[in-house]
């Protein structure tokens, strides 16, 4: 069964998704990569305010292609979301609910997700084609000198993806590895 989401994610919604669980989200998400996210936890650090609001906001981990003509954006697939668990604790503690992109999570940030109660998302990795079919909207909000790793104001349509890390404790890498094991 598929849950269709509106964003920004709430309280309710959040507790109520668990690893394994396939979703349909609408709405608002936030581009993010490496370089945005080091920018955002070091304004953090100094004190400073975010270019955009991140309570409850859902960030994307998303290196985008340009747009085709009459396109709104070209490519849109997922990046390794590792690369950015060194900032996600810190945007976690000021708010951030969700997180979409493709990979594993560090121990901390897994943590992290059940501390201040949010959810990460994995997109297919390889299909950004289709899931820019899903974007209807795309706006650079801040740092437009870093190029395509500016951070976006994306609207989506039914973005599929999967809930990977729940508040729960849910890790549906470690559920699935043992679920098909050959070693049962």
């Amino acid at each position: 069964m598929v849950k269709k989401i509106t964003l920004p994610l709430t309280e309710e919604v959040i507790k109520s998704l668990k690893a394994g669980d396939n979703v349909l989200l609408s709405g608002t998400l936030y581009v993010a990569r490496d370089a945005a996210h080091r920018r955002m936890v070091d304004a953090l650090d100094r004190g400073e305010p975010l270019p955009f609001d991140i309570k409850k906001q859902t960030l994307y981990y998303m290196g985008p292609s340009p747009a085709p003509p009459g396109k709104v954006i070209g490519s849109a697939g997922p990046t390794t979301s590792k690369r950015m668990d060194a900032y996600t604790p810190k945007l976690l503690a000021s708010g951030l609910k969700g997180m979409v992109g493709k990979g594993v999570r560090s121990d901390e940030v897994k943590n992290a997700i059940k501390k201040y109660k949010a959810v990460y998302f994995a997109a297919v990795g390889g299909a950004g084609a289709l899931i820019s079919k899903t974007i209807v909207k795309s706006e650079v909000v801040a740092y437009p000198d870093l190029g395509p790793e500016a951070v976006l104001k994306i609207e989506v349509k039914d973005f599929p993806a999967t809930v990977i890390n729940d508040i729960h404790g849910g890790d549906l890498y470690i559920e699935g590895k043992k679920r098909y094991s050959l070693a049962q």
